[in-house]
C-alpha cells in the first residue's frame, strides 16, 4: 500500500515480531514501486534498492531521479508538465534523497517542502513531523523554520490517546482545549518532544511549540482527502502563534523546551511552559 513513509522503530518492531514489512520507494508517474527493500539484507530507514530494471540517481540538488521501463511516457495532454517531470530520460520525482554504496536509497523529504533555516541550513519537517507523531499523545505536528534561527512546532493531542492521559492525570477529557492549556498536559508533551530532540542533531530539534486545541481536519480546510496537512495554508491561518514562538510572549498552549547538560556529550529537554 501507499502512503507515508514509516518509522524504523516500527519497522524494527514487526521485525522482531517476525513479521518483515519491505518498505519501497515509487510513485503514479512510475507504475508504483522502483525501490524495494529485499527480504533478506533489508535496511530500516531506506527503501531499499532499484528494482531490476530500474535505475535511481541523485541530482546535484539531491533530488531523486528514476529511469526506467515503469515510468510513464508523460501527462495526456499536459506537455508543459511533460517537459517539467522528465529530462533525459529520468523522471524529476521532487523528493530529495541520498544513496549509500551498496545502493540503497534514503528519502529525505519533499523538495518543496525543505526548510531553510537563517543560518542556511537544509531540513527536512517530513523525518521530524513523522518522529513528533510516533509520541502516543501527539497525532499532528506540523513544523516550522524556513529562514528563522531554529524550529518550532504546532502540534495536536490525540483525540482518543489525550482521553487516556486525562485519565491519568485526574482532569476532564471531554474540552480538548482545556487540556492544551493544562500544565500537567503540557509537562507530558514536553517530555515528548525532549525524547524525539534526542535523536536529532541541535539543528534539527524543535525548541518551542503550540499545542493546537483541536486537530486539524477537511472540514476546516486544512487536510486534503488522502490526509495530508496543507502546510502553507496551516502556517498562515496560525502565523499569530508561530509567530510568538520566536518573542519573548508566550501564550496559554505556548511550550518553551530547555536544554541541560546531563553528562558527558548527552542532553535533556526540561520543562518550560506558561502559566
Amino acid at each position: 500500500c501507499g502512503g507515508a513513509p514509516i518509522d524504523p522503530a516500527i519497522l524494527e518492531f514487526f521485525d522482531a515480531c517476525g513479521i518483515p514489512v519491505l518498505e519501497g520507494y515509487g510513485m503514479t508517474e512510475t507504475s508504483a514501486v522502483s525501490t524495494l527493500n529485499p527480504l533478506i539484507g533489508r535496511r530500516f530507514g531506506t527503501v531499499g534498492p532499484a528494482l531490476p530494471g530500474c535505475e535511481v540517481r541523485i541530482a546535484e540538488d539531491d533530488e531523486i531521479l528514476l529511469r526506467g521501463p515503469n515510468v510513464f511516457a508523460g501527462y495526456d495532454g499536459d506537455p508543459a508538465g511533460t517537459d517539467a517531470a522528465l529530462r533525459d530520460g529520468w523522471l524529476l520525482t521532487g523528493d530529495l534523497g541520498a544513496l549509500d554504496g551498496d545502493g540503497y536509497l534514503t528519502v529525505i523529504g519533499r523538495k518543496k517542502e525543505i526548510v531553510v533555516t537563517s543560518s542556511g541550513k537544509n531540513i527536512s519537517p517530513a523525518n521530524l513531523e513523522l518522529a513528533l507523531t510516533g509520541c502516543p499523545w501527539i497525532s499532528q505536528a506540523v513544523v516550522h523554520g524556513d529562514r528563522r534561527p531554529y524550529l518550532v512546532a504546532l502540534v495536536a493531542l490525540d483525540p482518543v490517546e489525550a482521553v487516556r492521559l486525562a485519565r491519568e492525570l485526574g482532569l476532564d477529557a471531554d474540552d480538548p482545549a482545556a487540556l492544551a492549556a493544562d500544565e500537567r498536559v503540557q509537562a507530558e508533551l514536553s517530555r515528548a518532544v525532549g525524547e524525539v530532540n534526542r535523536r536529532f542533531a541541535p539543528i534539527e530539534q524543535v525548541k518551542r511549540f503550540h499545542v493546537l486545541g483541536r486537530e486539524l481536519s477537511q472540514d476546516e480546510g486544512e487536510i486534503t482527502a488522502s490526509l495530508k496537512i496543507k502546510r502553507g495554508l496551516v502556517q498562515d491561518r496560525y502565523s499569530t502563534a508561530l509567530d510568538r514562538l520566536y518573542g519573548e510572549s508566550r501564550g496559554s498552549t505556548d511550550i518553551w523546551i530547555e536544554r541541560s547538560s546531563v553528562g558527558a556529550g548527552g542532553q535533556r529537554a526540561a520543562v518550560s511552559s506558561s502559566s
